[in-house]
């Protein structure tokens, strides 16, 4: 546990030296604004949940966190997990739920296995990005089009009734607002990408909504400051229907939390985050941000880019960042208030749009149809249903995939005899032993659950032999699956009295196949060191052959 708490190392760099760190905090502060409001407003809670849950869970993570670079907060992916359960059971629940993902982050952490999500395959995370795109940008639509109450229990549902209200009655000031604040968004952060144009977009669409009494659906009154912790939102009635949705939310913060972390090492030269003190991190923010009335949180990847971009040192600036919004909390509520929501859903879209990298989906497409249709299966699903089956459909698929290719490695091939004798002696000798009706088989490659009953019935069809030597050195994997299948085999040979010899059998093999009943009758008589003492043994046993040496 010790190796998972905070040291005065994780500090002392941005003591000494400090001003970048502040700087790099005020700037992401700046860009994390409108997406904590906006994210908040989609999860359900409101955009005061998302200021909460940016203020708590970012300080905590930042304190506790595996990465100097993490910036954690509300996030996209997050509340695509989240509006259903405030829909089905209400905003109590989506605390309760963050409380008890917290809880299993922690309890992961302590049993190291944050290294985990360097198994996730790539097609699946690049479906899975590009679905939760679409899916933020879905959510979009009512506050893009203007349209106060949408209807649909899932996002595309919503999306398309918000669509059907907007014919109806089309009112193009919000579309507008919202296409004028993206267009800012894309166009700025690739001209100058270091002056926040979020929140510039946002201020510029406020102002004008008060001066020209634009017809648009501000944010509403928040709080002025963060309310005092309480665990009065935990209805116990209510946890057992909600395990199933806090272990969905908890899979969700540790894969987008760590794979934020992997991006923040790349984009930064010397550094390596701690994945199980990462996990600690994001389950202590995700046990406190409810308290306060927060969110669940993740490590947000666009917010953790900035940092670095901005010149972040230490994790003082993720620090900063959480400490900017609170004075913004206690100290501008007011003007928060005035933002228009088409504003913050033109943000949105434009995040939307900077998730998704074309290039690498390309080279995904182009690598094989099998990762094409990995990657294609988790968007799909992800759109349509939900991000955490999503992954488990994708990580499903992608692993049937690959044993379908490894068990493609396996081969069973009747090989010719090695004989200890002169190269022109040879030839004689491998036909008298094939008229002998002596043959070998090597197996090659792995025999497990995906490969082992295409061995048996290759090899329980051998006919018109007396002696099946298995040559065994070259199996590189052997699972209970493969071994009672080559029992199976050996039994059915043996039953139409075929001797079976085995070499080259390697010891944990050999124990394996001890333990399951799969070694031939007879036990170590029948299996040899080298494959030439297994012929020897095969020439003396045949009657045919003994008889055939006395003469």
């Amino acid at each position: 546990m010790r190796a998972l708490l905070p040291s005065w190392s994780d500090w002392a760099h941005g003591v000494r030296a400090p001003g970048a760190d502040l700087l790099s905090g005020l700037m992401v502060a700046l860009v994390a604004l409108p997406l904590a409001l906006g994210f908040g407003i989609s999860s359900g809670l409101g955009a005061a949940a998302g200021l909460a849950t940016a203020v708590v869970a970012g300080a905590v993570a930042a304190v506790f966190g595996g990465s100097r670079f993490q910036v954690s907060g509300p996030t996209g992916a997050m509340t695509v997990v989240l509006a259903p359960i405030f829909h089905q059971h209400g905003a109590s629940a989506v605390l309760t739920v963050g409380l008890l993902a917290g809880l299993v982050l922690v309890a992961l952490a302590v049993a190291r296995v944050g290294r985990a999500v360097r198994f996730m395959p790539a097609p699946v995370i690049e479906g899975f990005t590009a679905g939760i795109a679409v899916v933020i940008a879905l959510q979009q639509f009512p506050s893009a089009l203007g349209i106060a109450h949408a209807e649909g229990e899932k996002v595309w549902q919503s999306a398309f009734d918000a669509v059907r209200q907007y014919i109806s009655a089309a009112s193009p000031v919000p579309l507008v607002t919202a296409s004028v604040v993206a267009a800012i968004v894309l166009a700025g952060g690739r001209l100058l990408p270091k002056l926040p144009f979020a929140l510039i977009a946002v201020a510029g669409a406020t102002v004008a909504a008060r001066l020209f009494h634009l017809d648009l659906i501000p944010i509403g009154a928040i709080p002025s400051g963060l309310q005092v912790p309480t665990l009065g939102f935990v209805r116990f009635g209510q946890l057992g229907s909600l395990i199933a949705p806090a272990l969905a939310v908890a899979a969700l913060a540790a894969l987008e939390s760590l794979l934020s972390a992997t991006a923040a090492d790349a984009m930064a030269v010397g550094t390596r985050h701690d994945p199980d003190r990462e996990l600690l991190g994001q389950g202590l923010a995700n046990i406190a941000a409810p308290l306060f009335g927060g969110v669940p949180a993740t490590g947000a990847i666009a917010r953790t880019a900035v940092n670095v971009r901005s010149g972040a040192r230490s994790r003082l600036a993720a620090l900063t960042h959480a400490v900017v919004l609170a004075a913004i909390v206690c100290l501008a509520a007011p003007l928060v208030a005035d933002i228009p929501l088409a504003a913050l859903a033109g943000v949105l879209l434009a995040t939307t749009a900077r998730m998704v990298e074309t290039a690498s989906l390309a080279a995904i497409a182009r690598a094989s149809k099998g990762d094409a249709a990995i990657m294609a299966v988790t968007f799909g699903v992800t759109v349509a249903l939900d991000l955490v089956t999503a992954v488990a459909v994708g990580v499903g698929f992608a692993v049937l995939l690959a044993l379908r290719s490894v068990a493609k490695e396996a081969r069973l091939r009747q090989i010719p005899l090695e004989l200890p004798v002169d190269d022109s002696d040879h030839l004689d000798e491998e036909h008298e032993l094939l008229h002998d009706h002596i043959v070998a088989y090597r197996i090659e490659g792995p025999l497990f659950f995906a490969a082992a009953h295409r061995f048996l019935l290759e090899l329980a069809e051998v006919s018109d032999v007396h002696v099946v030597i298995l040559r065994m050195s070259r199996i590189t994997a052997l699972d209970t699956t493969g071994a009672l299948v080559l029992a199976d085999a050996i039994g059915k040979l043996e039953h139409r009295h075929i001797t079976v010899l085995m070499s080259g059998l390697r010891e944990h093999h050999r124990r394996r196949l001890a333990a399951i009943g799969a070694l031939p009758t007879g036990g170590d008589e029948r299996i040899f060191e080298h494959t030439p003492e297994a012929i020897a043994y095969a020439r003396g046993y045949l009657p045919s052959t003994a008889g055939r040496a006395h003469e």
